[in-house]
């Protein structure tokens, strides 16, 4: 006991970043187990959309859902998921998948959709990003001629 009040006195600085360290692990352990939301693969999303009829809901802005989205998918930026809610609500019973462009705003959207009910709410692991690295398909506006 003795030897390890000295190994913290001595090294007072590691001995905090292990604390805070070790902290956010357990933190980030408790959330994962909590979540009330799965995270899918690009893979696991493609067998959802073609064996569970999943709709997928992309929470980017404009500008990013223009230069590429998920065929099928709706457009309900982040910011306006509260107040359009109501037109998901016909899909409350069905999978929904959840993308944005890297994978974190994905996250608010999932607990704002399991707060108001949805059952079966899904994560893009990675979003858009993992789904092109997985040369999934993408569609983009016709370019006006």
């Amino acid at each position: 006991m003795e030897r390890l009040l000295e190994f913290i006195g001595n090294h007072l600085y590691l001995v905090i970043a292990f604390v805070v360290v070790t902290v956010l692990l357990l933190r980030d352990l408790v959330e994962t187990l909590l979540r009330k939301y799965q995270v899918v693969t690009p893979l696991q999303a493609v067998m959802l959309i073609n064996q569970e009829d999943a709709v997928v809901v992309d929470v980017r802005e404009p500008t990013e859902w223009a230069k590429g989205h998920i065929v099928g998918a709706r457009l309900i930026p982040l910011g306006e998921l509260d107040k359009r809610l109501e037109e998901l609500a016909s899909f409350r019973d069905r999978p929904v998948i959840v993308t944005c462009q890297s994978g974190t705003r994905s996250v608010a959207a999932c607990k704002k959709l399991v707060k108001a009910g949805f059952a079966n709410v899904h994560m893009l692991k990675g979003g858009m990003m993992a789904w092109e690295d997985a040369n999934l398909p993408v569609t983009k506006p016709k370019k006006k001629t």
